[in-house]
């Protein structure tokens, strides 16, 4: 199954996020990079609300963030309404943000996987699927419904 993915990173994530690009593109997904387009810093809530805001507009099926610890793309993407933005840095972590947690944002921390382990922390985040059921009234319960 293919998707409509939105794609950003800081600098630290340029790389990773390029490879990650092209890997998603071979697979037949759609994929809408919003920068950084270069290794020159930039501050990483710039690529973060990019991401966040075509994820919540509908723009996108799914998010996926990256910088040097994941930690503040996932940050910046969670002010968005609506937006669950699941910090990743192994398979298990992804597919337990989707399944538990019916993550639409991925964030994966540049500095501390290989391109092996965040091919494979893709892989399991889009192969998910949110299980429902006593997890929906959690996810319910983070939007304050």
């Amino acid at each position: 199954m293919t998707s409509r993915i939105a794609i950003g990173s800081d600098h630290a994530g340029f790389t990773l996020k390029g490879l990650i690009k092209g890997r998603l593109l071979a697979l037949g997904h759609s994929v809408q990079d919003l920068g950084t387009h270069s290794s020159d810093s930039i501050d990483y809530p710039v690529p973060a609300h990019a991401v966040a805001g075509m994820v919540e507009r509908g723009e996108a099926e799914c998010g996926i963030l990256i910088c040097g610890s994941g930690n503040g793309v996932s940050i910046a993407a969670n002010k968005h309404v609506g937006i669950r933005s699941a910090l990743a840095w192994n398979p298990e972590i992804a597919a337990l943000g989707k399944q538990h947690n019916n993550a639409n944002v991925l964030a994966i921390p540049a500095r501390f996987v290989s391109v092996e382990e965040a091919f494979a922390i893709v892989d399991a985040y889009l192969g998910a699927r949110f299980e429902g059921g006593r997890h929906q009234i959690r996810v319910d319960k983070i939007e304050g419904a």
